[in-house]
C-alpha cells in the first residue's frame, strides 16, 4: 500500500470534476480569463492533480498568512510554501474581479482553458514579511528577487475546478500524476518507496547513495527529478531525462523507476525541503532523501551561503511525525580509488585517499572536452552530457 496523501485525501480535481467536464468547459468560455505564467502553470498542474494536497486552489489570505508565519494552513495541516496567484491592479479592475467572481485560468502557450477559480478574496501581501519568513530575507535570494521584481501586487485566493489538464509534448509516459504513480507502485507490488529529488544529472555517487538508502530500508527507489522551473543555468531537462534513462539499467534489477515532476522550484532551502516531502508523500512515497543544502540556491555575492548545510534536514525532521514520510538523511558518498568503491564520507578512515568532481569542475570538463573518469560517471551518461555540451570550435588565426 502506498503512503496516505497529506491531509488524508488525494485532491485529484481532474478526476473529481470529470462528470462536469462539458458543463465547466462551456462556462469557462463565458467567464473573464486570466492567462497564467509558466510558474503559475506549474503550480496549477500540481493543485489539479493532487500533488499539492490538501490544497484545492490558490491560497486565500488566511492560509497564506499562516503558512508564512508558522508552516501551516489555516486548518492546521503542515504546509511550508505559499502557493499564490498574483495579479495586477490593472487586471483586477479591467476584469471587475471581486470575492465570489468566477474566472477562467488559461494556458499562455496555447490559450486553452484549464480551470475555473471561484474567488475567496483578493489581498495585498506583505512581500517584505514573505521574503523574510519564507526565504530568509537576503535580497539576493533568487526567490526574493522574483517576488520583488516579477510578482504583481495582489494575490487572488480561491478553489479550483479543473476543465482540462495541461498539454505536454515531451516524455509524456513519464509524467505520472500522483494517482497514476500510486497505481504503478501497486502493480509493481511496492509498499516502501524512497523518493529522490534532483534538478541535476545523476552520477555514480547518486546511484550509490540511492541504492544504499533503499537497501537499508528494504525499499525501492523513485527517481523523481524536477522538470518544471529550476535554477537558471541548470542543465536542460531534455538532456537530464535522457541521462536518467541511461542510468536506470545500472540499478539492481527492478529496484528503481523514473517519474518526472513538473514543479516550479523556489530554491527555498528548509521550507522547500518540507514542501518536497509533502509532494512525494502525495505521490505515494514512504521515504524521502533530504540532501546537504537541499534545494539551496548556493551563496550570495559576498560568498555567504543562503542556508546552512543541514538546515533543510533539521526543518523536515522537526515536522516528521505530522508529515508522515520518513526522512532519509543524505550521507555524502566519496570514491576511494585504492579499493575502487564508494563510501559515506563519515565512514572513511583518516588518511585514506578520496576523489570527487564538483558540479563546477564537471561543467568545465564538459566545455573543454577534458576526461571524465568512469569512477565518477558511467560512459553512457557522459556521452549524453557531451552531446548537449558541444565543444567550441577551435579558433583559426587569419594570416594576412
Amino acid at each position: 500500500m502506498a503512503n496516505a496523501p497529506h491531509g488524508g485525501v488525494l485532491k485529484d480535481l481532474l478526476a473529481r470534476d470529470a462528470p462536469r467536464q462539458a458543463e465547466l468547459a462551456a462556462e469557462a468560455e463565458s467567464l473573464p480569463a486570466v492567462t497564467l505564467t509558466e510558474r503559475q502553470l506549474c503550480d496549477l498542474e500540481l493543485i489539479m492533480n493532487g500533488g499539492f494536497s490538501p490544497l484545492e486552489g490558490f491560497m486565500n489570505q488566511a492560509d497564506y498568512d499562516r503558512v508564512c508565519e508558522d508552516n501551516r494552513l489555516a486548518d492546521g495541516n503542515v504546509f511550508s510554501m505559499p502557493i499564490t496567484l498574483d495579479a495586477s491592479q490593472e487586471v483586477i479592475d479591467e476584469k471587475k474581479l471581486q470575492a465570489g467572481s468566477r474566472i477562467t485560468l488559461r494556458d499562455f502557450r496555447d490559450d486553452r482553458n484549464l480551470a475555473i477559480l471561484t474567488i475567496d478574496d483578493i489581498y495585498r501581501p506583505d512581500k517584505t514579511k514573505e521574503a523574510k519568513l519564507v526565504f530568509g530575507g537576503d535580497p539576493e535570494h533568487p526567490a526574493i528577487v522574483y517576488l520583488n521584481n516579477t510578482v504583481k501586487e495582489f494575490y487572488i485566493g480561491g478553489k479550483i475546478e479543473a476543465v482540462n489538464k495541461l498539454n505536454h509534448y515531451d516524455y509524456v509516459a513519464l509524467r505520472y500524476t500522483p494517482a497514476e504513480l500510486r497505481v504503478h507502485f501497486d502493480k509493481l507490488g511496492w509498499s516502501r518507496v524512497v523518493a529522490f529529488q534532483t534538478r541535476n544529472p545523476m552520477h555514480r555517487a547518486h546511484r550509490e547513495l540511492t541504492v544504499r538508502a533503499a537497501r537499508s530500508r528494504q525499499a525501492n527507489v523513485l527517481i523523481h527529478p524536477v522538470v518544471g522551473l529550476t535554477k537558471p543555468g541548470d542543465i536542460d531537462h531534455f538532456t537530464r531525462v535522457r541521462a536518467y534513462q541511461a542510468l536506470l539499467p545500472r540499478y539492481p534489477n527492478g529496484m528503481a523507476v523514473l517519474g518526472l515532476l513538473g514543479l516550479a522550484m523556489r530554491m527555498g532551502g528548509p521550507r522547500e525541503a518540507i514542501w518536497h516531502a509533502i509532494i512525494r508523500k502525495n505521490h505515494g512515497a514512504t521515504h524521502f532523501i533530504v540532501g546537504r543544502d537541499h534545494a539551496g540556491p548556493g551563496s550570495n555575492s559576498k560568498g555567504e551561503d543562503f542556508y546552512g548545510p543541514y538546515d533543510a534536514q533539521h526543518a523536515v525532521e522537526k515536522y516528521k511525525d505530522e508529515l508522515g514520510i520518513e526522512v532519509v538523511e543524505f550521507q555524502m558518498v566519496t570514491y576511494l580509488p585504492d579499493t575502487d568503491e564508494y563510501r559515506p564520507v563519515d565512514q572513511v578512515p583518516a588518511g585514506v585517499k578520496t576523489l570527487n568532481i564538483s558540479g563546477t569542475e564537471l561543467r568545465r570538463r564538459l566545455r573543454s572536452g577534458a576526461h571524465i573518469p568512469e569512477w565518477f560517471s558511467y560512459p553512457e551518461v557522459v556521452k549524453i552530457l557531451r552531446e548537449s555540451n558541444p565543444l567550441a570550435p577551435p579558433r583559426v588565426s587569419q594570416s594576412s
